[in-house]
């Protein structure tokens, strides 16, 4: 068990906000960084076949943006944006189909409800939905069910952890225990006691103790299939931000269930997007190699 106490002793208040309020290091993230993929994500809109706000569920944001490359059959990616929780909306990430279209992979970009409106508890709930819809509605929505692959990005790269740590068996008797046949948590939470103590993102949030241990990957849902994973973190982000993608390497990869950690060269938490969509990366052909 994590010794939360240790958090206190080891981050003053404005460390923790320089370590996990990451928009702080990026002044240009209103400006520059979103405009930019918005308009990325228009044009992918524009110019891939897809199926915009298919609803999987009853909250207002449960919808799913679904690119499909021409072939039923070819991989799935089902993407869970960023934004703590709180934050950011489906839309801004249609980007990121663009090279994966490209590549023969068929694209699933989730929406979730957002903190304070839910809890994290509930964002967690919505997602397993958001996967159980995918799998049940495969044929309907001209995507292959049975080759999901899980992705995410920050909050996201936290839901893909607690993607992969459910059995799926256990969740309704009408789901495989390995739906998901492989995960790419990037820049994940993977502890999220010291989100909690982060004071400018937690009262968004609204965490308490007991809700910070029981949705922590690291804590209460390990994975549940030895299903492969690339956990991703940017070569140039925080401490903090190394050790959530470290300690989870470090406790679930086994020889049995092979997990890679990557460190994206010279990129922060938000440029690593950028690299991602970019096909000739490295980064891009990891990912891409997994779902294979």
């Amino acid at each position: 068990m994590i010794d939360h106490l240790s958090y206190h002793e080891r981050f003053s208040p404005e460390e923790f906000e320089s370590q996990y309020n990451l928009r702080l290091g990026r002044p240009d993230y209103e400006e520059t960084v979103i405009p930019d993929w918005l308009k990325n994500s228009e044009a992918a809109r524009a110019t891939i076949s897809c199926q915009l706000d298919v609803r999987y569920g009853e909250g207002e944001k449960q919808k799913l943006d679904v690119f499909t490359c021409g072939d039923a059959n070819a991989a799935t990616l089902l993407y869970f944006h960023g934004g703590y929780w709180q934050r950011g909306d489906k839309s801004i990430y249609s980007f990121l189909a663009t090279p994966f279209i490209n590549a023969n992979v068929n694209v699933v970009v989730a929406g979730y409800d957002l903190c304070p409106a839910v809890t994290l508890t509930q964002i967690s709930e919505q997602a397993r939905q958001a996967v159980s819809y995918v799998y049940r509605r495969s044929t309907d929505l001209g995507i292959n069910g049975k080759r999901i692959t899980v992705m995410g990005h920050s909050a996201g790269g936290h839901i893909t952890e607690m993607m992969m740590g459910t059995d799926w068996s256990q969740y309704a008797n009408d789901l495989p225990k390995e739906l998901i046949v492989s995960g790419i948590p990037i820049s994940p939470l993977s502890l999220l006691e010291p989100v909690r103590l982060t004071a400018g993102l937690n009262t968004g949030i609204r965490m308490d103790e007991a809700e910070a241990a029981s949705e922590s990957p690291m804590l209460n849902h390990p994975p549940a299939t030895n299903a492969p994973q690339l956990v991703a973190v940017g070569g140039a982000e925080t401490d903090e931000f190394h050790r959530q993608s470290q300690m989870y390497f470090e406790k679930f990869n086994t020889n049995e269930r092979q997990i890679e950690l990557y460190h994206v060269p010279g990129v922060d938490h938000f440029d690593e997007l950028n690299v991602l969509a970019d096909p000739s990366s490295p980064f891009f052909k990891k990912s891409l190699a997994l779902m294979s």
